[in-house]
C-alpha cells in the first residue's frame, strides 16, 4: 500500500515503514490524539488523510521504546478487528 514496508496482523494493517516514517494503524479515537504530539500526523498516502492511521516522523522515533509503544498500539487496535483468512 505505501510502496515500502508493511506488517499485516490477522489479515489487516497493522504498520510499515513509508521513507523514513512509520505508519500505524492505531485507529481513529487514539488517532485523533496523537496528531496533537510533535512529528505526528495523519497518514495521507492517496490525498485523503486515514483517520486511523498515523504516520511518525523518524524524530518521534528516538529510541526502541518509543518504536515499541507505536507498534504495540497498532497491534492493540487491529486485535479490536475481526481476524481476515
Amino acid at each position: 500500500m505505501f510502496g515500502d514496508l508493511t506488517f499485516m496482523a490477522a489479515g489487516h494493517m497493522c504498520c510499515g515503514v513509508a521513507g523514513d516514517e512509520l505508519v500505524a494503524r492505531i485507529g481513529p479515537a487514539r488517532a485523533a490524539e496523537a496528531v496533537a504530539e510533535p512529528h505526528v500526523r495523519l497518514c495521507d498516502v492517496t490525498g485523503r488523510p486515514m483517520k486511523s492511521m498515523v504516520t511518525a516522523a523518524p524524530a518521534d522515533l528516538g529510541n526502541a521504546e518509543a518504536l515499541k509503544s507505536w507498534v504495540d498500539a497498532a497491534l492493540a487496535f487491529v486485535e479490536t478487528l475481526p481476524r481476515k483468512g
